[in-house]
């Protein structure tokens, strides 16, 4: 059995960015309520609403990433690297929890309009955009690989474009006096947080419940293993997150003739790393497919027919 470790860096690597998206969004809270208040806008209520959850997303993902830099202890021998899965799970939840008393005020507010300070909104809604487009900016780089990083930039975006739709939404009530369009465009903002943070709770849960991660290849893994010289049968095979950014592989291999001297197990692991993005493989071996059987060898992996190429 061999184990290949990798400390590939993780999102403590945006802590600053953690910082200022923070500070950012908490001041422009603050502004957004009281100009909402002033207004009467709901759509301006609704997004500060938004960004308060945002804010509370960002300190548990930040709490989590530094949770995952602590080291290892006999009782938590991965140590807390999956707490950042957890915050991003809790992220999603506490965005969803939202959306219900934004939407009933909305349906509230369209059937009793209240008069809309339009110049008001518009400054605010435009603070908004650069707040969050920055914000959405400093954490750009890492989107693609990190869960909390994505969930992080998937709302900063979203929330920039939702200030663009309430800049948007002021100018037209101001041309038309229609102040229907406050309370429609809070539902239209539900919406869009709501198709947004449905697959981030998806790919959270999934990920909660050892399911292999969205970018690995599974079946590329399974046609590489059982075809490596010697490998005579591949069961046992588990893949899962470590956390956001690191994923474990486990795998019995039968290779009848194995020597213990040669490099088979340090080039495979090199593989899984570089080619599948393996983080950390253990991968136990077995010389024979006759009795004893491994007690492991359930449900088998079928290998790839390669009997006609």
């Amino acid at each position: 059995m061999t184990d290949h470790c990798d400390h590939t860096p993780s999102s403590n690597q945006f802590e600053t960015a953690f910082q200022i998206g923070i500070a950012l969004n908490i001041g422009f809270v603050l502004i957004e309520v009281g100009a909402g208040i002033k207004a009467h806008s709901l759509a301006l209520l609704a997004d500060a609403g938004h960004n308060l959850v945002d804010v509370l997303g960002l300190i548990l993902a930040w709490s989590a990433a530094v949770l995952a830099r602590r080291r290892t202890t006999p009782t938590r021998t991965y140590g807390w690297r999956r707490s950042s899965i957890l915050a991003a799970w809790l992220n999603a939840l506490l965005i969803s929890s939202a959306l219900g008393a934004i939407a009933w005020e909305a349906a509230h507010r369209f059937f009793q309009p209240q008069p809309i300070v339009t110049g008001l909104m518009m400054w605010v809604a435009g603070a908004g955009i650069i707040v969050n487009g920055v914000t959405a900016f400093l954490f750009h780089r890492g989107s693609s690989h990190d869960l909390n990083i994505r969930s992080a930039f998937i709302h900063m975006t979203a929330d920039a474009a939702i200030s663009a739709g309430v800049l948007i939404a002021a100018v037209a009530i101001a041309a038309t006096g229609w102040v229907q369009l406050d309370p429609l465009l809070s539902l239209v903002i539900c919406l869009i947080i709501g198709i947004g943070t449905w697959s981030l709770l998806r790919d959270s849960t999934n990920l909660a419940l050892d399911a292999v991660p969205p970018h690995i290849d599974r079946e590329g893994i399974v046609s590489f293993l059982s075809q490596a010289p010697g490998v005579a049968d591949l069961h046992d095979l588990h893949i899962w997150a470590m956390s956001t950014t690191e994923t474990a592989l486990t795998a019995h291999l039968v290779v009848p003739e194995f020597d213990p001297n040669d490099t088979l197990l340090a080039s495979l692991e090199h593989v899984l790393h570089e080619r599948f993005h393996i983080h950390h493989a253990t991968l136990q071996i077995e010389h024979s497919t006759q009795d004893p059987a491994c007690r492991l060898d359930h449900p088998h992996i079928p290998l790839p027919d390669h009997s006609h190429e």
